[in-house]
C-alpha cells in the first residue's frame, strides 16, 4: 500500500459545530474530512442534561503522524471536548490505506 503510516481521528461532536471542526481541522493540517450525520446516547443520562443535543455528527479525518497532534487539538478546541457531554474524540493506526494523497505527495 502508498500510505502504510497514517492515523485516523474519529471525532463525535456535537452537530452544531461539525463544520466549525471540519474547518479547523483542515486549517490544522487536515487534508480533507469524511462526516455523516448521528444520534447518540450515553453520558447524557449521568450528566443529567437534558439541553445536550441529541444529534451529533462523526468526522473521520486521516493524517499523517506529523500532523495528527495539532488536528486532534483543534477538534478539542473547537468542539469543547474537554467538557463533559460535547463529544468524543480518538486517535488509531492506520494499517493499510489506499487514495489517500498527502500535500506533499500531490501532483500539481
Amino acid at each position: 500500500m502508498a500510505n502504510d503510516k497514517l492515523h485516523l481521528i474519529t471525532a463525535v461532536v456535537q452537530h452544531k459545530v461539525g463544520d466549525a471542526v471540519i474547518s479547523a481541522a483542515l486549517k490544522a493540517g487536515a487534508t480533507g474530512a469524511t462526516y455523516f450525520f448521528a444520534e447518540g446516547t450515553g453520558v447524557r443520562q449521568s450528566v443529567g442534561g437534558s439541553d445536550i443535543e441529541i444529534a451529533k455528527r462523526a468526522v473521520f479525518i486521516v493524517t499523517d503522524p506529523g500532523k495528527t497532534d495539532s488536528v486532534l487539538a483543534s477538534v478539542i478546541s473547537t468542539a469543547h471536548l474537554d467538557q463533559p457531554g460535547q463529544g468524543f474524540a480518538c486517535v488509531q493506526e492506520v494499517i493499510k490505506a489506499v487514495g489517500f494523497v498527502s500535500p506533499a505527495g500531490a501532483k500539481g
